[in-house]
């Protein structure tokens, strides 16, 4: 993918950081004033929370990321983003409603999250391009 590509990967990720980020922040305020479960509904804001900085590490990171990293970054983020979205969603009907989305939501979340920080790791154990400086000292 080309620069522009690239930075608009960039940018969803951050604009979707800033989605799940308010998310988080108005499940903790339903969590702490009561109604439902409300420590389900809390672990639910966390997850997103945490989920939603990341993303806008990982959108930060891809502004300026190499070519095989900046691929790893988009699947890692896409996958975040997905994944994140997905278990809190679960938890919040369950923590609300006493049901889940459908069966196996909430796992498939969790392992959709551990896999984009899987990646997300990876994509951190990429060497940078060396240098072509051959200039003499």
């Amino acid at each position: 993918m080309n620069a522009i590509s690239t930075n608009g990967f960039g940018r969803t990720f951050l604009g979707l950081a800033g989605l799940l980020g308010a998310c988080g922040v108005a499940l903790a305020a339903r969590a702490a004033h009561g109604g439902g479960n409300t420590s389900v509904l809390a672990i639910a804001a966390q997850f997103l929370l945490v989920h939603a900085a990341a993303l806008l590490g990982i959108g930060a990171w891809l502004q300026q990321a190499k070519a095989r990293q900046a691929q790893l970054l988009r699947l890692a983020g896409t996958l975040m983003a997905l994944a994140a979205a997905l278990f809190s969603a679960d938890l919040t009907v369950f923590g609300l409603y006493g049901h889940s989305l459908f069966p196996f939501a909430a796992p498939t979340g969790g392992l959709g999250m551990i896999a984009a920080w899987l990646v997300t790791g990876t994509a951190g154990l990429i060497p940078a391009p060396k240098s072509r400086d051959h200039t003499l000292s």
